[in-house]
C-alpha cells in the first residue's frame, strides 16, 4: 500500500509505540481498500481474520 511519507512515518510510530506490525496492519488497510468498492464486502471479516493469525515474518516483504 503506499502512504505519503509523513504518513508512514506516523504509522510506524503508532505501530512502534503499541507493539503492533507495520506490515500486519498494511496488509489490514490494502485488504480493506479492495473491499471498499465492491457491491457485497462478502468475505472481508474472513480475510482479515486470516491476516490476523498470521506471523509477522509471512508478511515481510
Amino acid at each position: 500500500m503506499k502512504l505519503a511519507d509523513e504518513d508512514r512515518a506516523l504509522l510506524e510510530e503508532l505501530c512502534q509505540q503499541h507493539g503492533v506490525s507495520i506490515q500486519k496492519v498494511l496488509k489490514l488497510l490494502e485488504t480493506v481498500r479492495e473491499y471498499e468498492f465492491k457491491e457485497r464486502r462478502h468475505g472481508v471479516y474472513d480475510a482479515l481474520r486470516e491476516i490476523l493469525k498470521m506471523p509477522p515474518e509471512a508478511l515481510e516483504r
